[in-house]
């Protein structure tokens, strides 16, 4: 009964510290959502475009605890691994957090191309993404990059979310195809810039801000599930403890009549 009792008290204790960092980050979470829109507004997000190099970036936590989250976000990433799969293509992973480098190492180590972890050490900021997509951008060959992360919607609603970056190359042939990028033409260059060195420009930016709205929204959730799991976990505690005090109590209560029958009989026999 001691043990369950401070393990209720760590449970309580950990929902409590994951509601404080939930507040913290929710707001910026919010804040960078307005960075992605005018992109996929002028660049699109097209999943369903067929390209030959696929990059998965699956972003998930470096800490456990908290739901089935890492779980659905490694699945998703593997769905879509089979998708983009082929005899003329090639899909790598780029992993974010221990979780889901724990379970993709196991059968799909060979796809891996980098892997980076404990990204929330520290504070979370638009610096330490862009440098962090900066460095994803230079170890990797893409025409497509496939961002897996968990949207947040509420404290106990997440929904697993796929963003798709697309290379210059590729929008630039999708603009002269037509289609929903075929607007892109209609606009007027400025400056000494051509059209791919302007498109590589803006192809960097929006991965970097798509990648920051993902870590945030992905940190939102986990925390958001952590609440829940450690909620859970202190209800759980609490019924298991209302259990072992009815049982410890009966037990204690029938020790008690035992004994008293043994008194009474024995000075029965005795005055007998």
């Amino acid at each position: 009964m001691k043990s369950v009792k401070n393990i209720q008290k760590i449970t309580k204790a950990m929902k409590m510290v994951a509601a404080s960092k939930l507040r913290a980050v929710q707001t910026k979470a919010e804040n960078s959502r307005g960075l992605w829109q005018p992109f996929t507004a002028l660049l699109g997000d097209l999943p369903s475009v067929d390209v030959k190099k696929n990059v998965v970036v699956t972003i998930s936590s470096d800490k456990g605890l908290c739901g089935g989250i890492n779980s659905t976000s490694v699945k998703i990433s593997k769905g879509i691994y089979k998708l983009n799969s082929g005899p003329e293509k090639e899909t790598k992973y780029v992993i974010l957090g221990e979780k889901a480098k724990a379970q993709l190492v196991r059968d799909s180590k060979k796809d891996i191309e980098l892997i980076i972890t404990e990204l929330q050490k520290n504070p979370l900021s638009y610096t330490q993404v862009s440098v962090l997509a900066d460095e994803i951008l230079k170890n990797v060959e893409y025409d497509a990059l496939r961002i897996v992360f968990n949207k947040f919607h509420s404290v106990v609603s997440f929904v697993p979310t796929v963003s798709t970056v697309l290379s210059p190359e590729i929008v630039e042939r999708e603009s002269e195809s037509g289609g929903k990028l075929g607007e892109l033409d209609s606009y007027e260059v400025e400056g000494g810039e051509t059209k791919g060195e302007i498109l590589q420009n803006l192809a960097e930016f929006q991965f970097s801000c798509v990648m920051f709205n993902a870590v945030l929204e992905n940190a939102c959730s986990e925390q958001g599930a952590r609440m829940s799991a450690m909620d859970s976990s202190s209800r759980n505690a609490g019924d298991m403890l209302d259990r072992l005090t009815l049982t410890y109590n009966r037990t204690r209560q029938a020790s008690i009549t035992t004994e008293l029958i043994e008194i009474i009989s024995g000075a029965s026999a005795l005055e007998g």
